[in-house]
């Protein structure tokens, strides 16, 4: 895969990361419920395998789990070391509650927490999971943890343009990480007209809507899932927005049949062809998921077909997520 220049960093990265979210497990205010460890080894390594160059988690994902999921997989590969992103600002009580905070010392905490868990001397991207009102102490904290050699590039995600100037005002934002996919369109008008002039690099995360457009989601699936897993509280999983989405699904597997592709690397490769885009986060907990959305950097769609997909659909950004 070719890879592009991650805002003004020196990190070149490929058009599709793994995203490490759902590894996490579950036992946590937004898991993905249960999860078989093994398979999450295979699909990292299935990821690298495949030219993926690397790997964003988070702290509060499964409560530190994902992190260490991610350093098994690294200490068992023979290749190169893919780039590791992570994220800190969310914490968690014994329940598994979660709470945000960009206290300097809790983001400090968190860094060498994160650093243990993954085994790792630095972080590549260091991200700023949510923002606070402590948005200025938090994000100080960043660029000092950047100037120790602790963490080599710093981000942000879900920040509007208002706080991300604020942040810019008080040291450079590599990139950005935002919600985007055919669900989620409200970055367009604002957000990612503010990264191109800032240059800012960008990596959307849920590009699937957390697998709502994958085509293995259907109302009986959608009605079936655990309340440990947190997509059973999504208003995008229920009535009557599930029954406009898996319309939407549909046009992406007509789409698809004419690359001989599953809808899923269609709604990705649909976030890839905006200009802002750097890169798209893709989750998977299997090695067969990996394998069946790593060919959407490949996917070049035309403007009748970007057209096609659209259609009429509106959108109402009300997800409830984590990341």
């Amino acid at each position: 895969m070719k890879t592009k220049q991650l805002g003004k960093s020196d990190l070149s990265i490929t058009p599709i990361g793994f995203g490490a979210w759902a590894i996490g497990g579950s036992g946590w205010e937004f898991g993905w419920g249960e999860q078989d460890d093994k398979q999450s080894v295979a699909a990292i390594h299935r990821a690298l395998e495949l030219g993926i160059n690397w790997i964003d988690t988070a702290a509060v994902y499964g409560m530190g789990h994902s992190e260490e999921v991610v350093a098994l997989a690294l200490r068992t590969w023979p290749g190169p070391r893919p780039y590791v992103f992570t994220k800190c600002g969310l914490r968690w009580d014994e329940q598994g509650y979660v709470h945000r905070s960009l206290n300097a010392a809790s983001i400090r905490q968190e860094c060498e927490d994160s650093l243990r868990r993954l085994k790792l001397d630095a972080i590549d991207l260091y991200q700023v999971h949510w923002p606070t009102e402590e948005l200025e102490e938090g994000w100080s904290a960043m660029a000092r943890l950047q100037k120790e050699g602790k963490v080599r590039w710093i981000g942000v995600s879900n920040f509007d343009v208002e706080e991300m100037g604020r942040a810019q005002a008080i040291a450079p934002i590599t990139s950005l990480q935002p919600p985007y996919s055919l669900v989620r369109r409200e970055i367009e008008h604002e957000i990612l007209p503010y990264c191109r002039s800032e240059e800012l690099g960008v990596i959307v995360y849920s590009p699937m809507a957390s697998g709502l457009l994958t085509g293995a989601m259907t109302r009986k699936r959608a009605d079936a899932l655990s309340m440990s897993d947190w997509r059973s509280r999504d208003i995008e999983f229920q009535e009557p927005r599930l029954s406009r989405n898996l319309a939407l699904v549909e046009r992406l597997r007509d789409i698809g049949e004419r690359y001989g592709r599953p809808p899923g690397q269609i709604a990705i490769a649909w976030t890839l062809r905006e200009p802002a885009v750097t890169g798209a986060i893709v989750g998977a907990r299997n090695a067969k998921q990996v394998a069946e959305n790593v060919g959407a950097a490949a996917v070049c769609l035309t403007g009748k077909e970007i057209a096609e997909i659209e259609g009429k659909n509106e959108y109402a950004p009300q997800l409830v997520t984590a990341t």
